[in-house]
């Protein structure tokens, strides 16, 4: 049976010839996006693993959307702790106040390409799909692991057709 678009994207992103429904997947990922608000979970937790380097800074994409201008103190400390992350992990894809709403600027600043494999701490992440990237939301410690290694497990479930 033929592959669909996903399918297709997870295979290769995999270092495999296909894959399928029901197949769990270790997804080499291309872009890691998170922002303001689900970041510093994402951040404390790498900081558990021990690990000193993001597997790649380059792949991580960091967007000022969702506390902005910084309502509270807990704000302006999530706002700290990204800021530093980005300074001591050398992340250059870090978009502060004013840039726009995470799931427009990726797209904008070149980040989603069809065929890619992305990953945010966001529950719209996966709008990404509709420029022929598979993507989809993670949690903010799923993402630590990212941050570690830049693999993140996919399991295919069945298409449900409706009549």
């Amino acid at each position: 049976m033929a592959m669909t678009m996903a399918e297709k994207i997870l295979a290769n992103a995999s270092g495999k010839s296909s894959a399928e429904a029901g197949e769990i997947v270790m997804a080499n990922i291309d872009v890691a996006m998170t922002h303001d608000l689900t970041g510093p979970l994402s951040v404390e937790s790498f900081e558990k693993l021990g690990i000193d380097q993001v597997w790649d800074p380059e792949k991580i994409v960091i967007v000022f959307d969702h506390q902005v201008p910084a309502d509270s103190l807990d704000a302006v400390n999530n706002h700290m702790i990204m800021r530093k992350f980005v300074e001591d992990q050398k992340i250059n894809n870090f978009y502060d106040v004013r840039e726009g709403v995470c799931h427009q600027v990726l797209p904008e600043k070149g980040h989603v390409v069809p065929g890619e494999v992305i990953v945010g701490t966001d529950s719209h992440t996966c709008t990404h799909g509709a420029l022929g990237a598979f993507s989809t939301g993670i949690g903010s410690t799923d993402m630590a692991m990212v941050f570690a290694t830049g693999n993140y497990g996919l399991k295919f479930q069945k298409q449900l057709s409706l009549i």
